[in-house]
């Protein structure tokens, strides 16, 4: 059975490379922004994976995983984040925040995030920056 992976980010073209790339290999879910993401969430899913955006409107990728990280449910599911911000001082003090796994800044290499997903997903140590 296929593994579940939930993107979250507001660029449609971003979501849109992530599912070509990743459906054949996962179940590929995708939310516009962390508010429609925990509406999916709370409909009883749980994705084996999150990838997330930091920057989004209404609810942001910080919020998003700081209500993961609160809930018994969903504290568990791995989180990956993807995301254009480059301060990597604020994205270095929250790694720890969570179930963060890494951080990968946008523009990505499609390689290395397939091969970071699939270390991620196998539990393997992963470092914290690509």
């Amino acid at each position: 059975m296929k593994k579940t992976v939930l993107i979250i980010d507001d660029s449609l073209p971003i979501r849109y490379l992530l599912e070509v790339m990743l459906n054949r290999t996962y179940n590929v879910v995708s939310a516009c922004d962390g508010l429609a993401a925990m509406a999916w969430l709370k409909n009883g899913n749980i994705p084996d994976l999150v990838i997330t955006d930091l920057q989004m409107p209404n609810i942001n990728g910080w919020e998003l995983i700081e209500f993961m990280t609160e809930s018994n449910l969903y504290q568990h599911i791995p989180l990956m984040v993807l995301s254009g911000v480059h301060d990597t001082k604020e994205s270095f003090a929250n790694i720890r925040t969570g179930n963060i796994k890494t951080i990968i800044k946008k523009p990505f290499d499609p390689v290395i995030l397939l091969d970071t997903i699939d270390h991620v997903l196998k539990a393997q140590h992963i470092p914290a920056f690509s």
